[in-house]
């Protein structure tokens, strides 16, 4: 892994349950926990400590949920994010290029290294928790799936990501066309 990068975690969202679903009229889970703490910590080949998907054989290879700042405030304006339930938002980092390729993380703890994999395709439940249109402006900039390779800890603030890719924090916004893992 050649290139480094400085990007920001802004937040991280953690729930130990779904709070979409059924559909989207019913309005969602109102007895869900969420939380958005300072840090996380990662398992390899698991996911989030807490979080729904932690563990859960059928999301090894999408344990954990990226969004980029931009890509939302680009769909949503200034509707919160935590509304997306992404386990990491970040600030400054194109997603578009880690699909299918390996890239390591750092806080300041050491780096957490995972596994780009499918985009995270918006849910219809968008439009309804953070307003009309929003689904379909996320498309192709809702986010990235990662498999975590390796364990440790992540906080909130500046980050480092190592990668082989070129990346260019001016497209995190951008929306893409593929729809799978290249």
């Amino acid at each position: 892994m050649s290139h480094r990068y400085d990007c920001e975690i802004v937040t991280f969202v953690v729930s130990p349950a779904h709070a979409y679903f059924g559909r989207p009229k019913d309005g969602p889970a109102d007895d869900v926990e969420t939380s958005t703490p300072e840090s996380v910590e990662i398992a390899a080949d698991k996911g989030i400590r807490g979080d729904r998907f932690f563990g859960v054989r059928a999301h090894t290879e999408a344990a954990v949920t990226f969004l980029a700042l931009e890509a939302w405030t680009a769909a949503a304006g200034d509707v919160d994010p935590v509304l997306a339930r992404r386990n990491v938002v970040v600030r400054g980092l194109e997603l578009d290029p880690l699909r299918g390729r390996e890239f390591a993380l750092d806080t300041g703890s050491g780096p957490v290294r995972f596994r780009g994999g499918r985009p995270a395709h918006p849910c219809s439940w968008m439009d309804t928790v953070a307003g009309e249109g929003v689904r379909k402006a996320l498309i192709g900039r809702g986010g990235l799936r990662a498999q975590p390779l390796t364990s440790g800890t992540l906080s909130l603030g500046p980050a480092v990501i190592i990668t082989d890719e070129v990346l260019d924090a001016g497209r995190a916004a951008d929306q893409v066309r593929r729809a799978q893992p290249l």
